[in-house]
């Protein structure tokens, strides 16, 4: 069983990189329609940048949320960045192709990838994949 730690808030004697304004922000709620679709080279899945810098209902500055919709048999080939990514997986299942092996990866799997992580995804199943994928700093 796994030990449930306290919750310790921020802490630190180090300044915020982002000041608090003196007004709170309101939040911007947004569904996947508010979002800005971007298709991969290679790929015939697609993906949608809901919370993203080019999104102007939810102009991220730190954060990248997309949502990857990728058809039957399809694939991402694998590639790396120098961002840190995670891929949750929403719906559907596939196979993740990594620098050095590969994994069945299905609905409720976290899949952590640190900066420059060889990544590459495609959709094994008869329905499609729906990813959502977590990006910091968001992707251009």
């Amino acid at each position: 069983m796994a030990k449930i730690t306290m919750f310790q808030g921020y802490k630190g004697e180090e300044q915020p990189k982002i000041p608090k304004p003196s007004v709170p922000p309101d939040p911007m709620i947004v569904t996947v329609q508010d979002g800005v679709p971007v298709s991969y080279p290679g790929c015939h899945g697609l993906g949608v940048r809901v919370v993203h810098p080019v999104n102007p209902n939810a102009p991220s500055r730190n954060l990248g949320l997309v949502m990857f919709y990728v058809p039957p048999h399809a694939i991402l080939e694998p590639g790396s960045h120098e961002t840190e990514e995670t891929y949750v997986i929403l719906e559907g299942s596939g196979r993740m192709t990594f620098a050095h092996y590969q994994r069945d990866v299905s609905k409720g799997d976290f899949v952590y990838l640190p900066p420059w992580c060889v990544h590459g995804i495609e959709n094994t199943g008869n329905v499609p994949l729906v990813v959502l994928i977590a990006t910091s700093p968001p992707n251009p």
